[in-house]
């Protein structure tokens, strides 16, 4: 059995314009007052979706407005919060593309992943074209200058798995602690660098910490996960 939160508590599916009109006020009763997401459809094909406050007073505005021609059956989906529901219209619209939509929907703090994609296609394509016809000169000399650090690296272990630098989080005794992953793989905590999670971790709990398993870093925004997952998603 699903414990999740509920969004649905009612839906009517599939009802003809002339129900409406013709019952407006026994659907009234269902839908008074009642926020929600509707689906406007003609000959069973999708036209519009929308998000409403009030659905009775939406869809009573259709019968009349520029979509009035183009509809012949609904469906409404009483929902029990407002909470994250702009979003959820503008995921809907951005998945059927209905033709009565003017706007497309927007996510106000989604991360696009497109260029991440590009760029690690990109990389993947040099990595298989090197593997085919060899390396360069100038890409022999960068590996070699790479292979003359690699000693120090093992010692800062993030460095395989950060770019960029990136904010941690964690949570000690109530508190909320921040610390930053420096461009290196260090970890930059109370103005002091540390060469690992576990060192930072230490320095936090004051004995030996697994940082993997204690720092969290944001995947994406608003996502924040344990930094044991940069190892898994290598």
């Amino acid at each position: 059995m699903s414990t999740g939160v509920q969004l649905v508590s009612q839906y009517l599916e599939n009802i003809s314009r002339e129900a409406l009109e013709v019952h407006h006020d026994l659907i009234r009763q269902y839908i008074r007052g009642r926020r929600g997401v509707y689906a406007l459809y003609r000959n069973d094909t999708l036209w519009y979706v929308g998000l409403a406050g009030n659905l009775s007073r939406r869809l009573k505005e259709h019968l009349t407005d520029r979509h009035k021609e183009s509809w012949d059956r609904f469906s409404v989906y009483l929902t029990m919060g407002a909470t994250n529901m702009k979003e959820m219209e503008s995921l809907l619209l951005r998945i059927v593309v209905p033709p009565g939509n003017k706007k497309k929907g927007r996510f106000f703090r989604a991360e696009n992943l497109r260029q991440n994609f590009a760029t690690d296609v990109r990389l993947r394509q040099r990595d298989r074209l090197e593997s085919l016809i060899g390396r360069t000169k100038r890409a022999r000399t960068k590996t070699i200058g790479r292979q003359t650090k690699q000693k120090a690296k093992t010692s800062v272990p993030l460095a395989a798995y950060v770019t960029v630098p990136m904010p941690i989080r964690a949570r000690c005794k109530g508190r909320r602690i921040r610390g930053r992953i420096r461009r290196d793989g260090t970890i930059l905590y109370d103005h002091t660098v540390y060469n690992s999670p576990s060192a930072a971790a230490k320095a936090v709990m004051r004995k030996p910490t697994n940082g993997w398993a204690f720092w969290e870093y944001q995947r994406a925004p608003g996502d924040w996960v344990k930094l044991t997952f940069l190892r898994l998603s290598r």
